[in-house]
């Protein structure tokens, strides 16, 4: 082996293609396989996503529908058998408040808390909330707990 037989590794190169723009002699040059004129021979020509060809875009013809309440409160949801699981686990023992369901990932520190009525709550807790339905702040103080509304 020396330098004048060296070549890439068998399968390694794949590029077989004429190159163009490179001479009128090479069969490729002037417009280099682009055609004349428009958009698609120039460079730096990228297609906008959705563009039919200068036909209104579908996203443009179908009707904007609905309505969005700029107002609304989003809660986050933490429901009792949640709550009680942690209480199996031994997570907490008398109270839950924001601080424990931000630690136990079950909300967010910036959002706001809503327990909710799914399942059955059996220990004694004094839990604190932004909001309660009534069937959840029901079973809490059924369990002989208490709901306190942050």
């Amino acid at each position: 082996m020396n330098l004048s037989n060296l070549q890439p590794a068998e399968g390694s190169v794949h590029n077989q293609n004429k190159r163009l723009g490179r001479g009128e002699g090479s069969g490729k040059g002037g417009t280099a396989a682009r055609g004349h004129k428009g958009a698609k021979s120039r460079s730096g020509y990228s297609k906008k996503i959705g563009f039919e060809g200068g036909q209104m875009p579908l996203q443009r013809r179908v009707p904007k529908f609905g309505f969005k309440n700029i107002n609304r409160v989003e809660y986050q949801g933490v429901n009792l058998d949640t709550i009680q699981s942690l209480v199996d686990n031994g997570v907490i023992t008398d109270t839950l408040d924001f601080e424990v369901l931000v630690d136990t990932r079950l909300a967010t520190k910036n959002s706001l808390v809503k327990i909710l009525g799914r399942g059955e709550l059996k220990a004694k807790l004094k839990v604190s909330a932004h909001k309660f339905t009534a069937s959840a702040k029901a079973a809490i103080e059924a369990a002989g707990g208490e709901a306190v509304t942050l």
